[in-house]
């Protein structure tokens, strides 16, 4: 697959050649993306959630009434759930909400994803992203030639600070290198932006093991 690349000012910059296993799968599975992004943020969970049960409650056990002729409920304590200050019954514990996924699973749920964005023609490549100066003002300028608004952009190995730091300050517009790509960051924004250097750093991480 043959797709042109162009500039920060919108000129182009000649063509590069996106990997039909990569960026040209035809049909899209729903469920590997689905499984994808449940995998990413089941790990994003902190799982810090507590809630006092029953046996945490710092109160005395000594039987409240009398078992009998009382006309009321035969309770043991006060730490029951059912009165106020009482432990939680059931209540919510620290855990880890992470799951496994196989990391073929993985790669093949971004090859997916990265393929949803070259069909449905919402792929740009860019021949950098890099910027003079930080200046916010500059880069929406530059996006509004792209018709960028709402974009995730892939540099390489590392991203350029002034091109970062311009970008931090505009909303819906997420900026990460070449190894921070995943799932679903690709599919929460509507274009895909990915810079020569990020194109190479794609292939050479998802690439088949007997082509490498």
């Amino acid at each position: 697959m043959k797709i042109d690349v162009i500039k920060l000012d919108a000129g182009k910059a000649g063509s590069v050649d996106l990997d039909d296993a990569i960026f040209g799968i035809g049909e899209i599975r729903a469920d590997l993306l689905q499984r994808a992004v449940k995998w990413q943020l089941s790990r994003r969970q902190a799982g810090t959630h507590k809630a006092k049960e029953r046996g945490e409650i710092s109160r005395t056990g000594k039987k409240m009434t009398r078992q009998k002729g009382t006309g009321g409920a035969r309770h043991g304590d006060r730490r029951a759930p059912i009165f106020v200050g009482g432990g939680k019954a059931h209540g919510p514990r620290v855990r880890s909400h992470a799951t496994d996924l196989p990391k073929k699973v993985r790669a093949l749920a971004l090859k997916h994803a990265l393929s949803s964005k070259a069909g449905g023609s919402s792929l740009i490549v860019l021949d950098e992203a890099r910027l003079d100066a930080p200046r916010t003002k500059d880069l929406i300028e530059a996006f509004g030639k792209l018709g960028l608004t709402n974009a995730l952009i892939i540099d390489g190995e590392t991203l350029d600070e002034n091109f970062a730091r311009a970008a931090r300050n505009i909303p819906n517009v997420d900026v990460l290198p070449a190894q921070g790509l995943n799932v679903y960051d690709v599919l929460r924004r509507d274009t895909l932006v990915l810079t020569k250097a990020a194109v190479e750093k794609i292939n050479e991480r998802l690439q088949p093991r007997e082509n490498a």
